[in-house]
């Protein structure tokens, strides 16, 4: 798609560039432009001339726009096919693609993730209602998707699960990760016009025997939430 992008624009760039060399000429060489005047013949040709370079101009000018809409379209259906429409962020289906790119093989040693679960999310949704609880869903989402940033994958894995993978793992990105978690997990909590965001996560990573695949990883991860306490 950059490509053919790039192609049109030349294209475009192209025409403009011959199209303003012939008003050039024609204009600053008077015999020519005398020439042009006085001879019905050559005058026709130039106008048929003209017009070819007009028309693919034009024809250039909207398949650029019907392909800068296409590409518009494509992004929509992207993002409405790896996005969750509550969170906002990656849905169920982008966390199994990613996970497919590991089935069937041994575990890297730089694989980790991490399980989180909204724990309050039940309560949100029965004193407030499940608006506001989308409203908690969202906000945590964010949190994630912005601690996240070169650092690791992050999507939700459906009801009040989310997951982060990190492909490129060390105890210093996970503490890194959680920690901008919890700080802005905080300052979303210190607003009085915020309803209070609480949390548990467990963290899987170089566990050897216990986890010789990523469905292993994960499920342990997943057990962690609830066996350790945060």
């Amino acid at each position: 798609m950059k490509k053919f992008d790039v192609y049109k624009t030349i294209q475009l760039i192209i025409f403009v560039c011959l199209t303003g060399l012939g008003l050039l000429i024609v204009i600053g060489d008077s015999e020519l432009y005398q020439l042009i005047a006085n001879n019905s013949h050559i005058r026709i040709l130039c106008i048929l001339l003209w017009a070819s370079l007009g028309l693919s101009f034009l024809f250039t000018f909207m398949d650029f726009s019907l392909f800068s809409a296409f590409k518009r379209e494509y992004r929509e259906l992207d993002f409405a096919v790896y996005s969750d429409p509550v969170s906002g962020i990656a849905n169920r289906y982008s966390c199994d693609a990613v996970i497919e790119k590991y089935l069937d093989k041994p575990l890297p040693d730089s694989l980790g993730c991490i399980m989180f679960d909204l724990s309050n999310i039940r309560d949100i949704n029965d004193r407030y209602g499940h608006m506001q609880g989308n409203n908690a869903i969202r906000e945590f989402s964010s949190i994630l998707k912005s601690a996240s940033i070169d650092l690791c994958f992050v999507g939700r894995n459906g009801g009040n699960k989310f997951l982060a993978i990190f492909e490129d793992c060390s105890n210093r990105k996970i503490k890194e990760f959680i920690d901008a978690v919890n700080t802005k997990v905080s300052q979303n909590n210190a607003s009085s016009e915020s309803i209070p965001i609480e949390y548990r996560y467990g963290i899987a990573f170089h566990e050897g025997s216990d986890a010789t695949n990523i469905n292993e990883l994960i499920a342990l991860s997943n057990n962690r939430i609830y066996s350790e306490r945060k």
